[in-house]
């Protein structure tokens, strides 16, 4: 009988105790807050050029590969120049030939001048008639008009020899600046035709800078503007930061399905070259930032008060503390704590009842 007292007593004290709650707390902390835009981005080069032939030939000689090197001016490959040579050959015989018939138009100008001096003298003195002096004023004006459709067609074919001579220089595929060889679309033996458009044989790339082009949401790009702090990391390397600051915003919107997006630009430096055309960024777009803010998660936050004022829990002692906080700047995952909290005190983000087993 004392046996079942006992027993029941317990029971009765057990049921009788509320559940235990079990606090989840984080603390009250200082640290730099921001609040970013987030959007993915892919890595290109400032200065990229597609090298190309202005003249038409086989790529007898391609002296560089991908991933080449080179100075601006340095030789990168060689088109057949027979046909240029040619050209030029052709061009300064027919300008000796133009430069001959010159001579003989000027001598014959000469001569139709003096004779044209004496039927003069003696036409005062009435021993030619004025048919003879007509002639030969005539005579002097066509050697003159001789003279000179000569001097143009030697202007025009000194023209013609100088265009060779430029075409000669273009077999000479020379680097427009210093990078490194991205991509090679034309390869040694391969004829190129220049008829219509100057085709690519190579393209360079300056990689010391490189160009991220991040993409924004509409949502979020009507709160960007250049001269924002902004960083990204790469697939291969997340630990490393990669800083810079928002150069414009492209206007031309591109949509992927059905969402519209507008291209954020920024520059960073590559002088270790550890940066490569067409990597993925992770970027972060720096809207506002506060240095060594007082901040606790957003999960901690009640429904909201008034504006920027809201309930929080504090732990103290064991027990649950209910305070008001008025808030500052808050991102997806902190909020700062302009008042309502000291550095230290345990917020509790979560809770769940405990029993006696």
């Amino acid at each position: 009988m004392v046996i079942i007292t006992v027993i029941t007593a317990v029971a009765f004290w057990h049921f009788r105790q509320p559940p235990m709650t079990d606090f989840n707390t984080v603390k009250v902390v200082k640290r730099d807050l921001q609040q970013n835009v987030l959007a993915t981005g892919q890595l290109d080069a400032v200065r990229k050029v597609d090298v190309g032939a202005q003249v038409s030939g086989q790529l007898e000689k391609l002296y560089v590969e991908i991933g080449d090197k080179v100075k601006k001016g340095q030789l990168l490959g060689v088109i057949d120049s027979q046909q240029a040579q040619n050209s030029i050959r052709e061009g300064e015989a027919t300008l000796r030939e133009l430069r001959a018939q010159l001579l003989q138009a000027q001598a014959e100008q000469q001569l139709a001048a003096v004779t044209l001096q004496r039927n003069q003298a003696l036409a005062k003195l009435q021993v030619v008639s004025r048919q003879d002096l007509d002639q030969a004023t005539t005579q002097l004006a066509v050697k003159k008009a001789q003279v000179g459709t000569i001097n143009a067609q030697i202007a025009r074919n000194q023209a013609s020899l100088n265009t060779a001579k430029i075409n000669l220089a273009y077999t000479r595929i020379e680097a427009p600046m210093d990078g490194d060889v991205v991509q090679i679309t034309t390869l040694q033996g391969q004829t190129v035709i220049a008829a219509q458009q100057a085709p690519n044989i190579l393209t360079l790339a300056d990689l010391s800078t490189m160009l991220v082009k991040a993409q924004v949401s509409e949502a979020d790009v009507i709160n960007l503007k250049p001269g924002q702090k902004v960083w990204f990391t790469v697939l291969g390397d997340p630990t490393r930061r990669y800083n810079g600051v928002l150069k414009d915003i492209q206007p031309t919107p591109e949509k992927v399905n059905n969402a519209i997006f507008y291209y954020a630009r920024f520059e960073v430096p590559n002088p270790a070259g550890m940066l490569r055309l067409q990597m993925t960024a992770q970027v972060h777009i720096q809207l506002a930032g506060v240095r060594q803010a007082q901040v606790i998660p957003l999960t901690a936050l009640g429904d909201q008060i008034a504006d920027n004022r809201y309930p929080v829990s504090v732990l103290k002692q064991g027990k649950e503390d209910k305070r008001e906080v008025t808030i500052g700047l808050r991102n997806d995952i902190d909020v700062q704590i302009l008042s309502g909290l000291q550095l230290g005190e345990e917020v509790i983000v979560s809770r769940s009842g405990v029993g006696d087993s």
